[in-house]
Order: structure tokens, then C-alpha cells, then sequence
């Protein structure tokens, strides 16, 4: 009898046990979603002067078709200004955007941009890989180009006329300057991923000194 319930005490403690294991394990990953967002690996090396959004566009599906993910339509995350101004949100798409190690970014325009609630989106520097899934260089890194090319206010709308922070739409590295984010949310009071402060010119030069190299962020847009 003695035995048995021994038997009967050890089966019940591997069965409480194996619960727990299961209560406590994360939750299995969900199915491989395709790539819907990256920070360019390379820069144009133009500075500011991207070819206008056309060209920043061409730079994400060529950066894009080179990983395999040439299938969707990438559109650089970028506004202009002016009377035909367009704002960057509108271009992107509707998400969800998932990074390139199945990570998701935002589910959608208004959680990536934190029009209800901030901090909805999940860019940061262990999130915000290149298109290659590499982590791109921020604060404490040497080079350090945390500074994205935007162009737009914190909600991804286009700025107001008057003092260019497009680089003349994306099209001169010698007139004007360019709003910027810090993609690994770092460096000074204010960390915003796509609205931090204007770099001092469009001048290549004058981005790698300053904290970038003229990246940005690329959406795939369906």
C-alpha cells in the first residue's frame, strides 16, 4: 500500500511540475511574418540629396530585393514640404510591419506613431535592424548614426513651409537641413524615433559629424 502511494505521490508531483514548466515557458513564436520594415545599411552618400522620394523609394527596393524581400513595395519613411507637401505616414502603408527577425514594429499607422498613447511602437536599437537584421550603430557605438533622415514632426506629418528641414524635398546636400530621429532612442532630452532635431546641414560631412550618415527608415507599403 505504502507503494502505491509513493507511485500515486510521485505521479502527482510530475504532472503539478510539468504544468508549471508549461505556465512559466514564453509563449511559442508565431509563424514567420515577412519583413515590413528595416533601417537602410548604407547611405546614398549624397547627403541629403536622395534623388527626391523616388529615389529614396529606389534605395529601399534595392536594398530590399538584395535580402529577397523585392516582392513587397518599400517607400522611405520620409515628408515633404511645401504646397504639394506629403507627410510621411501616409506613404507607408497600413502594417503591421515586422522587422527582419520576426519582431514586430507597430501594428498599425496610429500605434507607430503614438496618436492616442506614446511609446506604442517597438523602435529601439535591438529592434531597429538594417535590412540584413544587424543592429545599426547608436550612442556609445563608434561611428555613431543613430540620426534618421525625416523630414516630419513626431506624428509623421509634413512640417510647415519656411525653414527647410527636407533638404530641399530630399534633393540638395548644400541648401537647408533635415529633421532627424534617433533610432535607438538616445542621446540629449529628446529621444523621439523620428522627430528628434534638425541636422546642421545636408552635407554629407556635416551628417557623419553630427550623429549620422544619412540612413533612414524604409516600410513596406503592401
Amino acid at each position: 500500500m505504502k507503494m502505491v502511494q509513493t507511485v500515486l505521490a510521485a505521479m502527482t508531483l510530475g504532472i503539478l511540475g510539468s504544468s508549471l514548466a508549461l505556465a512559466q515557458a514564453p509563449p511559442p513564436a508565431g509563424p514567420p511574418q515577412p519583413m515590413g520594415f528595416f533601417i537602410t545599411s548604407v547611405s546614398l552618400g549624397k547627403g541629403g540629396d536622395l534623388g527626391g522620394l523616388a529615389g529614396a523609394d529606389a534605395h529601399c527596393q534595392k536594398l530590399a530585393v538584395a535580402v529577397g524581400a523585392g516582392n513587397r513595395t518599400w517607400r522611405a519613411y520620409l515628408s515633404t514640404q511645401g504646397p504639394d507637401a506629403v507627410s510621411a505616414r501616409d506613404r507607408i502603408g497600413s502594417g503591421p510591419w515586422f522587422n527582419a527577425k520576426n519582431v514586430r514594429i507597430a501594428p498599425n499607422v496610429a500605434d507607430l506613431h503614438g496618436d492616442v498613447e506614446r511609446d506604442r511602437n517597438n523602435i529601439k536599437k535591438n529592434t531597429a535592424f538594417n535590412e540584413k537584421g544587424e543592429e545599426v550603430n547608436g550612442v556609445g557605438n563608434q561611428p555613431n548614426v543613430h540620426d534618421m533622415l525625416t523630414g516630419s514632426d513626431s506624428l509623421g506629418r509634413a512640417l510647415p513651409a519656411g525653414t527647410d528641414r527636407t533638404c530641399n524635398n530630399w534633393t540638395s546636400s548644400s541648401t537647408g537641413n533635415a529633421m532627424v530621429g534617433h533610432h535607438d532612442r538616445n542621446g540629449g532630452a529628446n529621444t523621439s524615433w523620428n522627430a528628434a532635431h534638425p541636422s546642421a546641414s545636408c552635407s554629407q560631412p556635416d551628417l557623419v559629424r553630427t550623429g549620422g550618415n544619412g540612413l533612414f527608415y524604409c516600410f513596406a507599403a503592401q
